[in-house]
C-alpha cells in the first residue's frame, strides 16, 4: 500500500544555501507525523517544498504514490493537500469576510455546494454561522486560526500540512486548537504532517517524528520513545533540555 507522503533525497537550495539536504521521510495514511528542530533546521522548508512554495533542486515527493514534478502543483493536488500556516492573521485577507474567505477555495476548485460546506466547516471548528460575515480583525487569534483550519478543510483534503499552527497563540488557546485538530483528524481520518519547536506538542499530537538540524534529518523515533527519553542523538537530547515544560514520562 502506498504511503500518503513519501519524500526521497529531497534537496532545496536558495542562492547556494542548502536549506534541505537529501531528506527522506515516509508518512503513512491516517498518521500524524511530527518535524522538530531549532529555527533554521529546515522543517518549515520541508512543508513548503511539499506544498510547492519552495524550489526543489533534487529528490522526489510522492503523494498517494503519485510523483510531484518540480514546484508547480495542480488543482487536484490542492484538493488533497492543504496547509495551515503559523500566523492566522497574516494568512487571512483583512478586507474579506469569513464567508468570502471560505467561498474562495470552493470557487477555485469549482465546488458547488458552498452553503453546506461552509456551515459544516465552521461548525467543525467550533465557530458556527454567526461568524460568517465578520472580518478577521473582529476575531481573536484563536478564532482566526480556527477560520484558517476551516478554510483548509472546506475542500475536504486527505493531508494537512501544519506549520507551527498554535505557536502564535496563548497557551490556553493552544490547547483548545490542538485538541480541535486531533478531533478533526480522527473524524475525517486525515494525515497530518506537523512542524513544531515544542516537543510537548509533538508528543501529544504525533505518532512518529523526525528531528532536523541544518537541513538534514538527524534522528527518527516514535513519540513514545521521545517522551521516555529513549533518544540516540545528542542534538535531540539538547532539544529536550531546551524545551521548556517538556517532561519525560
Amino acid at each position: 500500500m502506498n504511503a500518503a507522503l513519501a519524500i526521497d533525497n529531497l534537496s532545496v537550495v536558495y542562492d547556494q544555501f542548502h536549506a534541505l539536504k537529501d531528506v527522506d521521510i515516509t508518512v503513512e495514511r491516517g498518521e500524524s507525523f511530527g518535524l522538530v528542530g531549532e529555527s533554521g533546521s529546515g522543517k518549515s522548508t520541508l512543508l513548503r517544498a511539499v506544498a510547492g512554495l519552495a524550489p526543489v533542486s533534487g529528490g522526489t515527493i510522492h503523494i498517494d504514490g503519485e510523483a510531484l514534478r518540480g514546484s508547480k502543483r495542480s488543482k487536484a493536488f490542492y484538493r488533497r493537500v492543504q496547509m495551515v500556516f503559523q500566523d492566522p492573521y497574516g494568512s487571512l485577507h483583512p478586507r474579506q469576510t469569513i464567508d468570502r474567505l471560505l467561498l474562495e477555495p470552493l470557487a477555485i476548485h469549482g465546488i458547488a455546494d458552498g452553503e453546506r460546506r461552509i456551515a459544516r466547516a465552521l461548525d467543525e471548528v467550533g465557530l458556527g454561522n454567526g461568524f460568517r460575515f465578520r472580518y478577521p480583525h473582529q476575531l481573536s487569534g484563536g478564532q482566526r486560526q480556527r477560520v484558517a483550519i476551516a478554510r483548509a478543510l472546506i475542500v475536504e483534503p486527505s493531508i494537512l500540512l501544519l506549520d507551527e499552527p498554535t505557536s502564535a497563540l496563548d497557551a490556553s488557546v493552544q490547547a483548545e486548537v490542538l485538541n480541535l485538530l486531533e478531533q478533526i483528524r480522527r473524524d475525517r481520518k486525515l494525515t497530518f504532517v506537523m512542524v513544531s519547536h515544542d516537543l510537548g506538542v509533538i508528543t501529544h499530537m504525533c505518532d512518529r517524528l523526525a528531528v532536523m538540524r541544518n537541513g538534514a534529518v538527524v534522528e527518527r523515533l516514535s513519540s513514545e520513545e521521545l517522551a521516555k527519553g529513549l533518544v540516540q542523538a545528542d542534538y535531540t537530547r539538547n532539544l529536550m533540555i531546551a524545551s521548556k515544560g517538556f517532561v519525560k514520562a
